[in-house]
């Protein structure tokens, strides 16, 4: 079988790491909303490749996630005045719903973001020890500039990035550098938050599918959907 290689930019000959078994994680929904045509898509493409892949008598371990914390969720509970729990596990209800009507098969696995906070801050504490991360202001940062492939994968060398980046976030003047993206946010008032060595916060966006699919897939998978 064939597949598009990102890092390449062209059709390879897929061989899995263990002949015979596919190890895939697909980035999942972020429960706000319903969804629409675009989410639908990858769930229906990639259900057909596990599909495929299991016919051809291959042992597939597919993971796809739940993104439950986020600042979206966090704005739309304030919107209705409810809570992100309560905002989460509706639009959790109208996925499976959406899902079973386009006839979608479950993952092996579909972990939330909320049950592997521990495992992410054992993530982050180890990229701030390495020095890929640091802490300021509450919040803790990826070191974009110390990790020297950055933009590797999608073929955009760091200073193109660069540019209008000092724009984007709202805690700019707390970063080392306007490519340093959150890992840890501290909790605003009223927001949900965990404990960690940093102060009470939760999860940045980027940080939770590293840690999902290390914990169920290992440090390397064979495919990676998004």
């Amino acid at each position: 079988m064939q597949i598009f290689n990102t890092l390449t930019r062209q059709k390879e000959e897929f061989v899995p790491q263990v002949p015979g078994e596919y190890r895939i994680y697909v980035c999942g929904p972020t429960v706000y909303n319903y969804i629409h045509i675009g989410n639908a898509r990858p769930l229906i493409v990639f259900d057909t490749l596990r599909r495929y892949l299991e016919y051809r008598g291959n042992k597939v371990i597919y993971v796809s996630n739940i993104t439950d914390i986020d600042d979206k969720l966090i704005n739309k509970a304030n919107e209705e005045g409810i809570t992100v729990k309560e905002v989460a596990e509706r639009y959790i209800k109208e996925f499976w719903i959406d899902a079973e009507g386009l006839n979608v098969r479950k993952a092996t696995v579909h972990p939330r973001a909320t049950e592997n906070i521990d495992e992410i801050i054992n993530i982050i504490e180890r990229l701030v020890e390495k020095g890929y991360a640091y802490p300021s202001g509450g919040d803790v940062y990826f070191r974009a500039e110390k990790f020297k492939e950055y933009g590797k994968l999608s073929h955009q060398p760091l200073d193109e990035l660069k540019e209008g980046a000092s724009e984007r976030g709202a805690s700019a003047e707390q970063k080392e550098s306007p490519m340093d993206f959150t890992l840890w946010k501290a909790a605003k008032e009223g927001e949900p938050f965990w404990e960690s060595p940093w102060g009470k916060g939760r999860p940045g966006w980027h940080i939770e599918c590293s840690a999902m699919s290390g914990k169920y897939l290992g440090k390397t998978i064979d495919i990676h959907c998004g």
